[in-house]
């Protein structure tokens, strides 16, 4: 099954936040398992929404990590699905 927008949001973010909240982008385009250009256009979204955001590592390698906002959208959208497969729908 094809997933959706918000779907491939939270599973970028599911992924960032699964490795201590950080990573480099290769591997984080890997895990997502959407194509690069695909990658691009979300990763461009989420960065303007605040839910991620770049940083240096210590030996000054940029890395990805999630902010509190994109905390708060896991939260939510797992409340979401829950409601939904608690109602059926």
């Amino acid at each position: 099954m094809k997933r959706g927008r918000l779907e491939i949001i939270k599973d970028i973010l599911k992924i960032i936040q699964d490795n201590h909240n950080s990573i480099k982008i290769t591997p984080l385009i890997r895990k997502s398992n959407i194509s690069s250009n695909r990658f691009k256009e979300y990763y461009l979204e989420i960065i303007s929404k605040q839910f991620i955001k770049e940083i240096r590592g210590k030996s000054g390698e940029k890395l990805i990590s999630i902010t509190e906002k994109g905390t708060k959208f896991l939260e939510k959208y797992s409340t979401i699905i829950g409601f939904l497969e608690e109602f059926d729908l």
